[in-house]
Parts: C-alpha cells; structure tokens; sequence
C-alpha cells in the first residue's frame, strides 16, 4: 500500500502537466495563446498587489519591533499554562494569521531547539498545517481584486485561525500524551 502511494504521489504532478494541455488540444483550445494570456495577467496581478504587500510588511515589521508582540505574548502566557499550552508555540499562533514565513522560521527554530518529536515541536507542526495567513491572504487577494471592505472576511479568517489553533494544541495533547 505505502509503495503505491509513492508511486502516485511522484507520478501525479507531471501527469497533470501532460494531461491538462492535451485536454486543452482536444477542446480547441489555443494552449500557448491561453497561456501567454494568462501570464500577461499574472504580472498585471502581481504589479497591482505590491503597494499591499509593501504596507503588510512594514505593519509585520513595526509589530514586532515595537515590542507590542512581546507584550501581547507575555499577557496571555500565564493563562493558557493553565490548560497545558505550552507557552513557547504561543507567539506562532499569533504569528501565522500575518506572516507564512515568519512562522515557518519560527516553526524551525522551536523544532530545532525542542526537537521535532517534543510535544512543541509536534503543537508547532500541527499548528503550521492547520491554520492560515489570513492577514497576508486577505491583504493580497482582495487587494488584487479591488475589495475594499472585507471586515467580515477578516472576523471570519481569524476566527478560524483561533480554532486552528485550539484544535492543533487539543488533537496533539490528546494524541501524544495519551500515545506516549
């Protein structure tokens, strides 16, 4: 069973890359003209976001050097110790709704220093799969596009993001304790 999983795993990617233009080819469909097409618009996309990215990066940066992240992560420490989170994954939960990369590098840094089969490593793994970039999403895409009020998108990003985060903690400290 493993051995057919990484067959098609390895497989699938170039099959789509053979499959989809010769689908296109027996549609009609003018695969180098729709692609040019495509990329044209691309690089319109990519120009129109770069003032967004440019202010969701300098927001990211005066964040975290302002101190206001430390303060945040210090107030609310002492409280999840309570239920058994352990506060070292807390900045991560607050890092990834704005930054991927920010929290991939802090992800690496907690399982180089914890090791990945800690529990923090583990919390910090689960937690990187199971939440998004929301800020970064919603700044990018809707920047893109030209939406200018998307506050219940944000409402409804983050809240994700909390549950997440919630149910990353909660699947490994019932996974890996009760396992280990």
């Amino acid at each position: 069973m493993y051995s057919l999983v990484s067959v098609m795993s390895a497989w699938a990617i170039p099959v789509l890359i053979v499959l989809i233009p010769l689908y296109a080819v027996y549609k009609k469909v003018p695969v180098y003209e729709s692609f040019v097409e495509g990329a044209k618009d691309g690089f319109d996309t990519a120009v129109k976001i770069i003032p967004h990215l440019v202010g969701m990066m300098v927001a990211i940066g005066v964040f975290r050097a302002s101190g206001a992240m430390d303060l945040m992560i210090g107030w609310l420490k002492p409280a999840l110790a309570l239920v058994g989170v352990p506060g070292e994954v807390l900045p991560l939960a607050i890092l990834r709704p704005i930054t991927g990369s920010g929290s991939l590098a802090y992800t690496a840094d907690l399982i180089g220093q914890f090791g990945p089969d800690s529990m923090i490593g583990r919390i910090a793994s689960t937690i990187q799969g199971s939440t998004d970039t929301t800020l970064y999403v919603l700044t990018v895409y809707f920047g893109a596009v030209g939406i200018r009020k998307g506050r219940y998108a944000l409402k409804v990003g983050l809240f994700s993001d909390l549950v997440g985060f919630v149910a990353a903690v909660a699947i490994c400290l019932i996974v890996f304790t009760t396992a280990g």
